[in-house]
């Protein structure tokens, strides 16, 4: 079991940069990849990022690639967010998500994960 607790969403205006942060607590960090997931009003869940255990490898959805930027701090059990050039389109409820998995691309294939926290919300006007 892991717990994890999302931190450091708010409302920003559009271009600005934000980022969130996860700590897991619990079973050990490094067993898990760690994920990012959002969900806005109306839509279905997507899948943001994914990192390795070790941080080595990270993948992205195709259509945020390049603005977001997913890392972790194993020494403090805490998976980060940093996302730049925000659209309204954007705004979202972000969760961050562990899962026991080897292979990062099969969260990403999947859009399911194991383990999830409560969400923070994330809003970017215009």
């Amino acid at each position: 079991q892991v717990q994890l607790v999302e931190s450091g969403g708010g409302l920003v205006q559009a271009g600005d940069s934000l980022r969130l942060s996860c700590l897991a607590s619990g079973n050990t960090f490094t067993h898990y990849a760690m994920g990012w997931f959002r969900q806005a009003p109306g839509k279905a869940r997507e899948f943001v990022a994914a990192i390795s255990r070790s941080g080595g490898t990270s993948i992205y959805a195709d259509s945020l690639k390049g603005r977001f930027t997913i890392s972790r701090d194993n020494s403090k059990s805490t998976v980060y967010l940093q996302m730049s050039s925000l659209k309204p389109e954007d705004t979202a409820v972000y969760f961050c998500t562990a899962d026991p998995i080897v292979n990062i691309a099969t969260m990403k294939a999947r859009g399911e994960s194991d383990y999830w926290g409560q969400g923070t919300q994330v809003t970017v006007s215009s």
